[in-house]
């Protein structure tokens, strides 16, 4: 992994591994979860941190799989991990709640290969609750909406420029996008975030960073190494 310059810098000692958008991608996941292990275990670091950027479930073949693999615990031992909540998990606890809206977005939006992955029929949505495994549906809930650290603002799809973050609509952090994505404004920190897949790789603004490279469509599933005033990428 080559190192290069940031836009911004954590605190002496930290080291974020920040992935993108897994979408049902089980196996690209735990082929990442390796190289960040022998990356850790390669260059020790005193305080790691492993973040998800959310929307591990829809789309892809096995959302079952990568929120068991999540639940499982970090890929080493002792690895702090924070995981945020994506649209998509938005979109599914909604539909769960018999929301006939939400059903219908969330069948439309990759909830059908979701719930293939559980062995749930899609055409039954008042069995929903009840066949997807109670501990899949209590992470989900459990899931934060952003994570900050050092300059860096870490969340699913980005945020409303000229807002303070103690006021953002929680929407817009799981959902905004072209709003966000034209804005050359500081945002008061840089925002790693995903939700809008990219063809050629990360992107690497002075504001954001976008580390959605759609591994679902299959492209690499990407994570950001941030360290000091350098990153770099890992990717599977």
């Amino acid at each position: 992994m080559e190192l290069e310059p940031a836009p911004g810098s954590l605190p002496p000692g930290h080291r974020v591994y920040a992935i993108g958008d897994i979408h049902g991608c089980s196996d690209r996941l735990a082929s990442l979860h390796a190289l960040i292990a022998r990356d850790l275990a390669a260059r020790p670091v005193k305080r790691p941190l492993l973040l998800h950027i959310g929307d591990y479930v829809d789309k892809g073949p096995d959302s079952a799989g990568v929120l068991e693999r999540l639940l499982a615990g970090p890929p080493v031992p002792g690895l702090p991990v924070v995981n945020l909540m994506g649209n998509h998990e938005r979109t599914m606890l909604d539909a769960l709640t018999g929301d006939r809206a939400s059903i219908t977005d969330w069948l439309h939006t990759g909830g059908r290969e979701a719930l293939e992955s559980w062995g749930v029929p899609a055409e039954e949505p008042a069995l929903w609750a009840g066949r997807i495994p109670a501990r899949h549906q209590e992470f989900v809930r459990g899931l934060a909406l952003h994570h900050r650290l050092g300059d860096y603002l870490f969340v699913h799809a980005g945020v409303k420029p000229g807002v303070p973050l103690e006021r953002q609509d929680p929407d817009d952090l799981l959902r905004i996008r072209q709003t966000f994505l034209s804005s050359e404004a500081d945002h008061g920190a840089i925002v790693v975030h995903g939700h809008t897949p990219v063809r050629h790789g990360p992107e690497v603004y002075h504001n954001r960073i976008n580390i959605d490279t759609g591994a679902v469509f299959g492209r690499p599933l990407t994570c950001l190494v941030l360290e000091g005033r350098r990153l770099g990428f890992l990717q599977a």
